[in-house]
């Protein structure tokens, strides 16, 4: 369902620390542009955690009026507190929402069991499709391969984003899973080598900043071209890594300032890049684009 591009959008803010929503406009209108294929929205890299609940919903208001029904909109929903999370999902306007991406629980450490029955109470809270992501450098607890192929059995459970790092662990999912259940790279610097092990689509935060170069890089790799995805992703593969150097999303921001798309301002306890960083990224952009 969730094929290709995915794109975890960033949220532009104000030197004020104010929602940016020209920037929003511009950002979002650079992704369809760049053939992106579908839009996360307030997924880990769009800042949720220092935004209140009606910030968060005026940019996903935002991104759906200026998409237009032109992209599939995914809504990061996700947490520790399963009931808190099951009562959005039941109360929440879902018009113009494609399906969910819910990170697996933090800080609790939950066991495997647990994680499995924090899905399945989500899974019955609602009848969008539920991308599981899985990011234990953020959570503290990993989902096994095991799990998710556990977790694909409920029925709307559509695809797992991967950002374990875990090579082996992604490709036993791959190997095990039923006919229909995704695959997603969550991890922009393993993007081609999961793609190549049969993965269907990623969701990048480069892609932010490079979407057109990263549509080239996934046509490219699930339509069994190589040498192509190879040129595209290496092309990125040096931006990738000052990206991440520093945290995300102030590597990205950084270079959707440099483009002109928007302002690479912050919310505490995240700062900006440090200067150094900053030179880097727009020297490499300069490259990329030249």
């Amino acid at each position: 369902m969730f094929k290709g591009v995915g794109t975890a959008l960033v949220t532009p803010f104000t030197a004020n620390g104010e929602v940016d929503f020209s920037g929003l406009t511009r950002l979002v209108e650079h992704q369809i542009k760049g053939g992106t294929d579908f839009l996360v929205v307030m997924g880990t890299t769009g800042e949720p955690a220092t935004m209140t609940e009606s910030e968060r919903k005026s940019v996903l208001d935002k991104v759906l009026e200026i998409n237009n029904g032109r992209l599939k909109i995914v809504f990061g929903l996700g947490g520790n507190n399963t009931a808190q999370i099951c009562h959005a999902l039941e109360s929440m306007d879902t018009t113009g929402i494609n399906g969910i991406l819910s990170v697996s629980p933090y800080y609790n450490k939950p066991t495997q069991d647990g994680i499995i029955a924090h899905y399945t109470a989500i899974n019955g809270s609602t009848d969008l499709p539920v991308i599981v992501y899985n990011v234990p450098g953020r959570t503290s607890s990993n989902l096994t391969a095991q799990t998710t192929l556990k977790l694909a059995e409920l029925q709307n459970m559509v695809a797992v984003k991967e950002a374990s790092g875990n090579m082996e662990q992604i490709m036993t999912i791959i190997a095990n899973r039923e006919p229909g259940f995704g695959v997603i790279s969550g991890d922009d610097v393993l993007n081609l080598p999961i793609l190549t092990c049969g993965g269907e689509g990623i969701i990048s935060v480069v892609s932010n900043a490079y979407p057109a170069i990263m549509k080239q890089m996934v046509a490219a790799a699930t339509g069994g071209d190589l040498t192509t995805a190879r040129k595209a992703h290496y092309k990125l593969l040096k931006m990738t890594d000052l990206m991440f150097r520093e945290g995300n999303p102030g590597g990205v921001k950084e270079a959707l300032r440099a483009q002109g798309i928007c302002d690479s301002n912050l919310r505490l306890p995240l700062v900006q890049v440090s200067d150094q960083l900053r030179k880097a990224i727009q020297h490499e952009n300069d490259n990329i684009l030249s």
